[in-house]
């Protein structure tokens, strides 16, 4: 078993960095050597050693309708067909663009980028050149990519590492970053109302932007706390700061229009990544228009010769239309089958005497924790709580029942449009077989 697959991975050590092409996939987060695959159909995961999965990754979030979705492949033939990318204008970026500003009515303009970390760049020099304020305040455990003023307190850390709660330095999570990229980062706890109001009574008149996740997706599925959002936009109002919401991974799965919806937020900058491509490199930065107009003809500096990639920019369109179709269907397909499988892992769990874990999830994502805390709430939670690396052997383990999940639970799960209810029983078996021989 996975013989190709460890040979595979012998060689890609020595000619990859970290033997692969992403921290969250090296074998730094691995257990062992990973399945090399090499097809995918629907929620099926084919590796080079003849060895089947149900996927329950779905690269990070990225495939709300699953792989190979028969709409997405045809507009990307076609795409590819005439010519892969242009550089220059195309229809079909009006066309996306419309429907994403259907979905969230607080947004006006967009801009397309090829990745996450880009849109987040982009997000915070709008904010800082909207304001003239330089200072922009994040969160303990939320990622807005890999940008050197951003990187700061993402990764778990030994809880007695994390000094006080009211520091707000955060700690550099990259050797690289000077100390100049960092200083207008501040970074408290998330979920936590006081030291939001503590910072804006001290700085508030200083921060050009708070960037936040709707729901925490970096430290598994981590929910806000009830009324914390509210309170959080309305300090925000209050200051003239910018609510500058990360969708990167909650955009396309809690809700049709993100956390936005789901919270009834009105921000004013968005950023989309991840499920907005459905498997092609594509991301978005969204704005009030009169934001957004401080990047027209270069008054804000942004370029990308593959920012909206014309490939991308259509298979994007065609897997947006195939969940929003019908009055959303398939994204009630989706989120219908997060649930179940959600529910059956939690009534194996509750039956399971061996092992304690909890499944935490919102809408199509979810991710599990071995821990005896009844609610992981925030970073420091995890940090205290979590047995992390016991999760990193039970992902592995669950490879051998035909089972392939995140495979750190810093990192999150989800269902698709191809996901079916009979695929959900079949994962609920596999889960409870291998939650019983798990050591």
């Amino acid at each position: 078993m996975c013989h190709y697959s460890k040979e595979l991975s012998e060689r890609a050590s020595k000619v990859l960095f970290d033997a692969g092409d992403s921290t969250s996939r090296g074998l730094d987060v691995l257990n062992t050597f990973p399945p090399y695959l090499e097809r995918a159909e629907g929620c099926r995961l084919f590796d080079i050693d003849g060895e089947s999965y149900i996927d329950w990754m779905n690269a990070f979030g990225a495939l709300p309708t699953g792989h190979a979705h028969p709409a997405v492949v045809e507009a990307a033939m076609q795409a590819m067909s005439t010519g892969a990318h242009y550089a220059a204008a195309i229809p079909q970026e009006i066309d996306l663009a419309e429907l994403m500003l259907k979905l969230v009515p607080s947004i006006e303009k967009v801009r397309f980028t090829h990745s996450a970390t880009e849109a987040s760049m982009a997000a915070i020099r709008l904010a800082r050149g909207y304001t003239g304020r330089n200072k922009i305040l994040k969160f303990e455990g939320h990622y807005h990519g890999w940008s050197d003023s951003m990187l700061l307190t993402t990764k778990p850390q030994p809880i007695t590492t994390l000094g006080h709660p009211n520091s707000r330095d955060g700690i550099v999570d990259s050797s690289g970053i000077p100390q100049g990229a960092i200083e207008d980062t501040l970074v408290i706890p998330w979920n936590d109302i006081a030291a939001l109001e503590r910072i804006f009574k001290d700085k508030g008149r200083e921060i050009a932007c708070v960037a936040t996740e709707g729901i925490m997706a970096n430290i598994g599925i981590i929910l806000p706390a009830d009324g914390y959002l509210d309170r959080l936009q309305a300090l925000c109002q209050s200051h003239d700061v910018l609510l500058y919401l990360d969708e990167s991974v909650t955009g396309f799965h809690v809700a049709p229009g993100g956390c936005a919806e789901l919270y009834g937020l009105d921000p004013d900058i968005v950023t989309y990544g991840k499920a907005l491509g459905h498997g092609f490199p594509l991301a978005a930065t969204a704005a009030r228009k009169e934001i957004m107009d401080g990047t027209d003809w270069g008054t804000g500096m942004h370029f990308g010769t593959f920012n909206g990639h014309r490939v991308g920019v259509c298979a994007g369109l065609a897997g947006m239309r195939a969940l929003h179709v019908d009055d959303n269907a398939g994204f009630k397909h989706l989120v219908s089958i997060g649930e179940a499988v959600v529910a059956g892992m939690r009534d194996v769990i509750a039956r399971h005497k061996k092992h304690t874990i909890i499944c935490q999830s919102a809408g199509s994502l979810f991710q599990l924790y071995f821990t005896d805390a009844p609610l992981i709430g925030d970073y420091r939670d995890y940090c205290q709580y979590v047995d992390s690396d016991k999760y990193i052997r039970f992902a592995d383990h669950l490879r051998n029942f035909g089972l392939y999940l995140s495979p750190r639970n810093t990192l999150h799960n989800s269902s698709t449009l191809a996901h079916t209810t009979k695929d959900v029983d079949q994962t609920i078996n596999a889960f409870a077989e291998a939650l019983r021989c798990f050591e």
